[in-house]
């Protein structure tokens, strides 16, 4: 049995919904212990968008796989000294309640600094210091407040939010990256320490070349970017690909809502493209043979291509594109993705088995170490682990047990 990357490594994960969950569960992937403590009633995502009665929903499985459940009442009393006691004893606790809610609870940073110096804590909040602190965050929100729905859509259309959760699933990974250098740099202090990463933090992290562009902007219009008028600030650019080489959504046969390659036209590609799309003799027409000539008519070029793609379905322009190397990728549909055998080929579409439901699809570690393999594991129903952590590893006994269950701690 070969060895995790995280082995040895015990999370406390005080988290729910999506970024919090989405963070631990890569911890999990990586090789820790991941305990999810949960209130007696349960994560709220178990009961979200449920498409099995009385069954935990995907949101809540794809979300918790390879964890560990112990139920408890950190309001109480009891439920607060078994909560030290399980700080005592790990490595990193995970938390994304709202502001000042583990404050509140008895356990802020110098509390849990007493219990475990060790500890490395980390907090997923919407926002940083600030005006926006208390702002209730959601994913759309940090979408909205971190510069991705402002550069997103087509010019005319209004700001939209992008199908990616950045702002939940990109604030965790960001997180993962927080508490792993942690824990590298406890090696030499031997001290715990504070992770804070905010959701609007993260987005604006993975929006980084928009920030490029507002500065660009100030000395004159974006020549990459399609659009006719520029104001003082970056605009939504539909399909551009924002970068050096000009990329956009072709539509293809038989016209359904993702029959649509992305092509980009590099200098090199422009011969043979001219060739494939029946107009050889635009790679010479000075009109047309430069990125130069062709960048003022970058609408009117991807039109010509168009063409060219509508008489075709996707997976012909795809193999036609790539034998002259051109570089393109089909629009594939969810429903595409989830029967992709490469995918389940890579481990990225994986089917784990539920005492509950059968089985069910998730999505994979896309973090492959080749010294700590991945093996996804079921998520645990409520509760699951509660009496062998509680009994097997706290060493409290069946009757305080029976106890802890009648008044409500667990």
């Amino acid at each position: 049995m070969a060895t995790k990357a995280l082995e040895g490594i015990r999370v406390l994960d005080m988290t729910h919904v999506q970024s919090g969950p989405s963070a631990t569960q890569l911890l999990a992937w990586l090789g820790a212990d991941v305990v999810k403590v949960e209130a007696p009633g349960g994560d709220i995502t178990r009961r979200q968008l449920r498409d099995v009665p009385d069954v935990d929903s995907l949101y809540f499985t794809m979300l918790n796989c390879n964890k560990r459940s112990v139920t408890l009442n950190t309001k109480s009393e009891r439920g607060k000294e078994i909560l030290t006691e399980l700080i005592r004893r790990s490595d990193v606790l995970v938390e994304n309640f709202g502001p000042g809610a583990v404050d509140r609870m008895g356990f802020t940073w110098d509390r849990i600094k007493e219990i475990n110096p060790r500890m490395v804590y980390a907090s997923i909040k919407g926002f940083g210091e600030g005006p926006y602190t208390d702002f209730k965050a959601y994913e759309v929100v940090a979408q909205a407040m971190g510069g991705s729905m402002a550069t997103t859509g087509f010019a005319e259309g209004p700001p939209m939010a992008t199908g990616a959760q950045i702002g939940d699933s990109g604030t965790g990974i960001h997180c993962v990256a927080g508490i792993v250098a942690a824990l590298f740099q406890r090696e030499r202090t031997g001290r715990g320490q504070r992770v804070n990463v905010a959701m609007q933090h993260a987005v604006l992290n993975l929006c980084r070349v928009k920030l490029r562009d507002q500065q660009r902007l100030a000395r004159g219009p974006l020549a990459e970017y399609p659009n006719e008028d520029f104001g003082d600030e970056v605009p939504r650019s539909g399909n551009a690909s924002g970068g050096g080489q000009p990329g956009w959504a072709v539509r293809c046969a038989p016209g359904g809502p993702n029959d649509y390659v992305y092509v980009i036209v590099q200098p090199p590609g422009w011969s043979p493209l001219a060739a494939l799309i029946g107009r050889p003799e635009l790679a010479d027409d000075p009109e047309w043979a430069t990125p130069e000539a062709r960048l003022p008519k970058l609408a009117k070029m991807f039109q010509l291509i168009e063409e060219w793609t509508i008489t075709l379905p996707k997976w012909q322009v795809l193999e036609r594109l790539n034998a002259y190397n051109i570089p393109c990728g089909p629009i594939l549909s969810t429903k595409e993705i989830i029967e992709d055998s490469s995918l389940a080929a890579n481990d990225m579409v994986v089917t784990v088995e539920h005492p509950e439901r059968g089985h069910f699809t998730t999505v994979g570690n896309p973090l492959k170490l080749s010294d700590s393999p991945t093996h996804i594991t079921t998520p645990p129903l409520l509760g699951q682990h509660t009496t062998d952590i509680l009994i097997g590893e706290l060493g409290l006994g069946d009757e305080e047990l029976r106890l802890l269950r009648a008044s409500g701690v667990i």
